[in-house]
C-alpha cells in the first residue's frame, strides 16, 4: 500500500514537471516566434537569438554598468552602442522580463501619450496596489480617472499651491536645522534620509494639513508607508522566493491598516470641522484635502451632511497614500541631485547664490519671511529654475510603462509601423532626454540651455523634455514639486556648503568593479535616487559666503 502511494506521488510529480516544462517551451516558442516575425519585417531591434532573444545582448550591455544601476539606463546604453537602431525598437527579455517596445522619440511618445493614451501596464497596478488598492490616479482609466483627476486638479493648481507656501517654508526650516546640526557634528550623512523626511512632511502638510514631523521623530503613517514600500514588487522578480514571499500579504495587510487608520482620522476630523462651518473661520482652507472636502460638501444635500460617503472616503484615502508615496520619493531624489550637481559645479552654485542675493537680499536668514509674505518671488529666479530643469533632464525620477493594444501601432518618422499588441510599451524619458538628436552636448549639465532664444542651437526641444510626462496623464503634482524645490534651494543653498562623501564610502566598503555611469559616481539606483543615497558632509556658510 505504501509502495503504491509512493508510486502515485512519483507519477504525479513527474507529470506536473513535464506539464510545466511543455507549457514553458510552448510559451517560449510563442514569444520568440512573435519577435522573429517582427524581425523579418525589418523592424528595429538589437542582435537577436531565436532561443535567448535579447537576454544575452542585454547582459553584455548591463555588464558595463554597476550591478545596482537603475534599469532606466538600459535603453540609452543600447542607443549609444547601436546608434543606427533608432529611438524605437523591440526588446525580447522573456522569461526574465516582459517583451517590450521601447519608445524614445518625440513622435512616438506623442502617439502613445497624447494622440492615443495607451492604458498603464498591469505590472504598475500590481506594484501600486498595496499602496492605493488599485484606486489611484496613476493606474485608473477612462471616466473614473477623469472624475478623480477633476476632483484633485484644483488643489494642485499653481495659484492655490502658492497660498500654501508658508507650510513648505516651515518644514524646510526644520530641514535646515537638521543640516546645521550635522554640519556642527562634522559627520558623514545620507542626504536622501533628510530629503525623504522633508518631502514627506511637506506632502502631509500640503495634502492633509497634518504636521507629520517625521524630520524630528517617528510617525506611524510614515513608518507604515516606508515599510509598505520595502515590500513592493512588480511581480517579475527572478528569485521565486522574492516573487512569492508568503509573508508579503500579511505585511501589506498590517501596513494598510496602520496607514488607513491614520488617514481616516485626519480627513474625518477635517470633514467634521468643515461640516459645521469651522472651515470658513480663521482656519480657512489650508490643504488640498480642504478644497476636495469643501467641493464635496457643496454638492451634497443637507440631509447627507452628517457622514461622508464610504466610497468617496475610500477613494480619497487612496489618493492621499499615492501622493505621499510618489510625491515625496520623486521630489526627494531630485533635491538630492541638485545638491549633487551644485557640489560638482561651484561656478553654477555661485550663480544660484548671486541670483538669490539679488531677489531676497544678502541675509539668507530673511528669505523665509520674504517667501511667506510674497510666494511669487519664487517666480523671479530664472537661473535657479534652469538648474532644476536641467537636473530633471539628466536625472529623471520616473519612466512610464503602458500596455499595447490590438490594432494600435507606433509609427516612426520613416513610416514604419511597430505593433504594440501584447507588448509593454516603455515610455522612457531617460533615453530621450540624453539623446544628442534632441540635446546638443547631451551629457553636459548646462542650465543655460533653458535661458537661450529659439534661434540658439542649445534651445530645448519641448517635446523631448518629459520628467513629468506629457499629455492628459501628465503628473498632477509637477507644480508642487517645482515650488517645493525652489523653496528648498532658496533656504539652503546660501546657508550650507555640501561636499560629496563617496570617497569615504568607497574606502569603508572597499568597492570593487564598476562604480560610475557616464563618468558619474552618483548614478541612479533603485527608485532613481543617487547611489548610496548621496553621502555628504555639510558645512555652515560663514558671512563671507565661502564657495561650495
Amino acid at each position: 500500500m505504501a509502495l503504491q502511494h509512493c508510486l502515485s506521488f512519483s507519477t504525479a510529480f513527474w507529470a506536473t514537471l513535464v506539464t510545466a516544462a511543455v507549457s514553458f517551451l510552448l510559451k517560449l516558442y510563442q514569444a520568440r516566434s512573435a519577435i522573429g516575425r517582427l524581425r523579418q519585417q525589418g523592424l528595429s531591434m538589437p542582435p537577436w537569438n531565436p532561443i535567448f532573444g535579447h537576454l544575452y545582448f542585454c547582459y553584455k550591455v548591463t555588464s558595463r554598468l554597476p550591478r545596482d544601476a537603475h534599469p532606466n539606463y538600459l535603453p540609452d546604453m543600447i542607443r549609444r552602442e547601436l546608434p543606427e537602431l533608432g529611438p524605437i525598437f523591440y526588446l525580447d527579455t522573456w522569461p526574465i522580463g516582459p517583451q517590450m517596445l521601447v519608445v524614445a522619440s518625440t513622435q512616438g511618445l506623442h502617439q502613445i501619450t497624447q494622440e492615443h493614451s495607451l492604458p498603464k501596464h498591469p505590472g504598475l497596478k500590481h506594484f501600486l496596489n498595496p499602496i492605493a488598492e488599485g484606486l489611484d490616479l496613476v493606474t485608473m482609466e477612462g471616466d473614473l480617472w477623469k472624475k478623480w483627476r477633476g476632483i484633485f486638479n484644483p488643489g494642485f493648481s499653481s495659484n492655490y499651491l502658492m497660498s500654501l507656501v508658508g507650510g513648505i517654508v516651515e518644514e524646510t526650516e526644520q530641514f535646515c536645522k537638521n543640516l546645521e546640526s550635522l554640519a556642527q557634528d562634522h559627520v558623514l550623512f545620507r542626504m536622501k534620509d533628510l530629503t525623504d523626511n522633508l518631502t514627506m512632511d511637506v506632502i502631509g502638510r500640503i495634502v492633509m494639513n497634518v504636521q507629520l514631523n517625521s524630520q524630528a521623530h517617528n510617525n506611524p503613517l510614515v513608518n507604515g508607508l516606508r515599510s509598505q514600500v520595502k515590500w513592493l514588487t512588480f511581480g517579475a522578480d527572478i528569485n521565486p522566493f522574492a516573487r512569492y514571499n508568503p509573508v508579503r500579504p500579511f505585511v501589506h495587510w498590517y501596513n494598510s491598516r496602520r496607514m488607513n487608520s491614520y488617514i481616516a482620522q485626519a480627513i474625518g476630523s477635517r470633514f467634521s470641522e468643515l461640516n459645521v462651518g469651522e472651515g470658513n473661520t480663521e482656519r480657512g482652507s489650508k490643504s488640498i484635502i480642504d478644497l476636495v472636502l469643501t467641493s464635496y460638501l457643496s454638492d451634497r444635500s443637507p440631509t447627507t451632511f452628517a457622514s461622508m460617503d464610504p466610497n468617496f472616503k475610500r477613494f480619497t484615502m487612496n489618493q492621499i497614500k499615492l501622493f505621499l508615496f510618489s510625491g515625496h520619493d520623486t521630489t526627494s531624489s531630485t533635491v538630492c541631485y541638485i545638491f549633487y550637481v551644485l557640489a560638482n559645479n561651484p561656478d553654477i552654485l555661485k550663480r544660484v547664490r548671486d541670483e538669490h542675493d539679488s531677489v531676497f537680499g544678502l541675509d539668507p536668514q530673511e528669505a523665509s519671511d520674504l517667501i511667506t509674505a510674497d510666494p511669487y518671488l519664487l517666480n523671479r529666479l530664472p537661473y535657479t529654475i534652469a538648474v532644476i530643469k536641467e537636473v530633471l533632464r539628466l536625472y529623471p525620477a520616473v519612466s512610464g510603462t503602458r500596455i499595447g493594444e490590438p490594432g494600435f501601432d507606433v509609427v516612426d518618422d520613416t513610416g514604419r509601423h511597430f505593433p504594440t499588441h501584447n507588448f509593454l510599451v516603455w515610455d522612457i524619458g531617460h533615453a530621450i532626454q540624453r539623446n544628442p538628436a534632441y540635446w546638443p552636448r547631451h551629457d553636459d549639465f548646462l542650465p543655460e540651455r533653458w535661458m537661450v532664444s529659439p534661434e540658439d542651437a542649445l534651445y530645448p526641444t519641448k517635446a523631448a523634455y518629459r520628467p513629468f510626462s506629457q499629455g492628459p496623464r501628465n503628473c498632477i503634482g509637477q507644480e508642487l514639486a517645482m515650488i517645493e524645490i525652489k523653496v528648498i534651494l532658496v533656504l539652503a543653498a546660501r546657508r550650507f556648503n555640501v561636499t560629496l562623501g563617496y570617497e569615504a564610502v568607497d574606502q569603508m566598503k572597499q568597492h570593487k568593479g564598476i562604480t560610475t555611469v557616464y563618468g558619474e559616481r552618483g548614478y541612479q539606483v533603485e527608485r532613481a535616487q543617487p547611489q548610496a543615497d548621496l553621502p555628504c558632509y555639510a558645512e555652515i556658510v560663514k558671512a563671507s559666503k565661502s564657495a561650495f
